[in-house]
């Protein structure tokens, strides 16, 4: 998907993004794949991103998932950087600049704002939705409605049962 296909105006793209997001999720319910093809069509969408992904509990930390970008951190810690204050807080984290954030963990250099968005199931968090960008304040709370949104299409679809959360 080009990103050229996605209208400037947000309300436009969310919209556009939310109906391919169901579409493509429908009659699937296993993880690893919708989770794949979800980072994959955020990134295609998104713009001024420089990474989209996800990860998930395993154990008491985050285990790397899903994600379209460069090679990343493959454990976090309860509590430790953005994912990790998410996934321990059970809430989203609007980062308008990450280097501003205590414990920030920089996988990549060049990401200066980011959005964490925590996925549940059964109650609990089960992982998360990590975004970041280049760009200070890339995102605001626009992107953090819409995008918890996605999250809970995403929580839906998926058979989690299936993930091992040891």
């Amino acid at each position: 998907m080009e990103k050229f296909l996605y209208s400037d105006d947000k309300k436009e793209m969310y919209a556009l993004l939310k109906k391919q997001l169901k579409a493509l999720l429908e009659g699937e319910h296993h993880v690893l794949p919708n989770l794949s093809n979800v980072s994959a069509l955020l990134n295609g969408a998104l713009r001024n991103i420089n990474w989209v992904g996800f990860y998930l509990r395993y154990g008491e930390d985050l285990l790397l998932g899903p994600f379209q970008g460069k090679p990343a951190c493959v454990h976090i810690a309860r509590g430790k950087g953005v994912c990790g204050t998410a996934f321990a807080k059970d809430a989203t984290q609007l980062v308008k600049d990450v280097h501003q954030f205590p414990g920030h963990i920089a996988c990549d250099c060049a990401s200066r704002s980011e959005l964490v968005v925590p996925l549940h199931q059964g109650g609990k968090v089960i992982g998360v939705l990590d975004i970041d960008s280049p760009l200070l304040g890339r995102f605001d709370e626009t992107d953090t409605r819409e995008l918890e949104e996605i999250a809970r299409i995403l929580e839906k679809s998926c058979d989690w049962a299936e993930w091992r959360f040891a």
